[in-house]
């Protein structure tokens, strides 16, 4: 009797065992709000690409990516906690943090060189900097190329105040300049095959901050203050999985074009992967670890923007980065 009752605690014990290890109750994924900066575009295959393979899964996180609407409403989206991760360009990190003490961190790098531009069409006449004086320029209302554009003035050595910046929607930003509603828009240089498409064949300028010396970094993975603190792990195991889809996506663009399309039928397979392809010229940088940030470029971007905007307070390097959650 007694081998009898020592054999069925056993296979009971076993069986509970076996079932906790194939992912019972105490296996639960971690839920994850994560928040684009902008929309569901090619240029973030590479999210889709981690979820598509399971890479999110494998780290024991069940993401949910939702539309962002600019990188100041990722880091408010994240500071209020409605997203305990999000995408967002180190500017609005900065300003967020020297303005408004908004507690949000970088936590790792992707744009980490600038993405930033203005783009106006060829028989506009507009073809340098000094051009744009006088000239309206439109974006989105939370757009970080505004923010950045006394950068750019400073940097080209033009009056920004002669500059008219308007606010549209982001679809109607390509008719606005196809109709010359606007002698230029803002966009990041990794949705220029979409503003070509969009310009029905006439021909673009591309007016680059970085083409007038700025070296600085752009958008990153963000987390707040107390997700970094009370819950590393979490954050390391996003940025982890996220690196591997980005890998993926780099290596091989026409499959991480296909699955974003996969779950936005909306984006092109073609766009998306040229904007992949673009994503990957800003990210890789030689010698660095994929995602990893800088210390050094890091003040490099505090110092172009503190000298562009004036901050209430003074922000450091730690304030605005946790360089440690990117595995090395």
């Amino acid at each position: 009797m007694q081998t009898m009752q020592t054999w069925i605690r056993g296979a009971v014990l076993g069986a509970a065992v076996t079932f906790l290890s194939a992912g019972g109750p105490a296996a639960a994924a971690d839920k994850v709000t994560f928040v684009t900066d902008f929309g569901f575009n090619g240029r973030h295959a590479y999210y889709y690409v981690a979820l598509d393979k399971g890479y999110y899964k494998d780290a024991g996180l069940d993401v949910e990516i939702v539309r962002g609407q600019g990188s100041a409403d990722a880091v408010k989206q994240v500071a209020a906690k409605t997203a305990q991760l999000g995408f967002a360009d180190a500017a609005a990190v900065i300003l967020g943090r020297g303005n408004d003490q908004i507690p949000v961190k970088l936590v790792a790098m992707v744009y980490a060189k600038p993405p930033h531009a203005i783009y106006v069409l060829k028989d506009s006449g507009i073809a340098k900097p000094k051009d744009l004086e006088g000239k309206r320029i439109a974006d989105t209302a939370f757009s970080a190329m505004p923010k950045m554009f006394e950068a750019y003035a400073k940097a080209a050595k033009i009056d920004g105040a002669k500059v008219t910046w308007m606010v549209a929607a982001s679809d109607a930003l390509p008719g606005m300049l196809n109709l010359g509603r606007a002698e230029g828009i803002g966009q990041f240089t990794v949705g220029e095959a979409l503003l070509k498409k969009a310009a029905g064949g006439k021909e673009l300028v591309r007016l680059a901050y970085a083409d007038v010396g700025l070296d600085y970094y752009s958008n990153g993975i963000i987390a707040t203050d107390d997700t970094i603190k009370t819950n590393p792990d979490l954050v390391k195991r996003f940025v982890a999985a996220t690196m591997r889809g980005l890998k993926d996506a780099i290596a091989n663009p026409a499959e991480a074009g296909a699955i974003m399309n996969k779950y936005h039928r909306q984006v092109d397979v073609d766009i998306a992967t040229a904007e992949t392809a673009a994503v990957a010229a800003l990210a890789v940088v030689p010698n660095e670890t994929l995602g990893s940030i800088n210390p050094d470029r890091v003040q490099k971007t505090i110092d172009i923007i503190a000298g562009a905007y004036p901050l209430k307070t003074p922000v450091t390097v730690q304030d605005i980065s946790a360089p440690d959650m990117v595995a090395k």
